[in-house]
């Protein structure tokens, strides 16, 4: 169980600490910048950032179900890691979502010099991440104490 766990809560931290600092930190220190730069130094961090988001997902999914696997299966869990696996899931698919859609768009528009749809794309994926950010952080704090609060 070590080392799933290990990996779980590693990869975890990857993916939320990630979404928390691009929105609470880079996000706000960005804004003064012209839509060019702005939208092309986007692009560019969130190609990175993504990349690692699809590792961290995988690496969650897994080692979370293999983890379950060991306890039982999900009759042999709490209630705590039902609800983290399905805000878990949930998670995966608004990530899917902004992956293949705004992103791809965002890419699309940066590279043919359209800024204005390229920021609008941004701000899609703006909203995404803070749906994200929001249910990453209530998946940490059942993490943290759901098997004593939902007991």
């Amino acid at each position: 169980m070590g080392i799933p766990l290990a990996l779980h809560v590693l990869f975890a931290v990857i993916w939320v600490g990630g979404m928390f600092f691009a929105y609470l930190c880079l996000r706000p220190a960005l804004c003064h910048l012209d839509e060019k730069t702005r939208a092309t130094l986007w692009s560019e961090v969130l190609g990175r950032f993504f990349f690692w988001v699809r590792i961290a997902a995988a690496v969650l999914l897994l080692s979370g179900l293999y983890m379950i696997d060991l306890l039982g299966g999900m009759q042999g869990v709490g209630l705590h890691v039902h609800l983290m696996l399905g805000l878990g899931v949930v998670m995966m698919l608004l990530f899917l979502h902004a992956n293949f859609a705004p992103f791809r768009r965002l890419r699309r528009a940066v590279e043919g010099g359209d800024w204005a749809a390229a920021i609008a794309q941004v701000n899609q994926i703006r909203v995404l991440v803070a749906i994200n950010l929001c249910l990453g952080l209530l998946v940490v704090l059942i993490a943290a104490g759901g098997r004593y609060m939902l007991a």
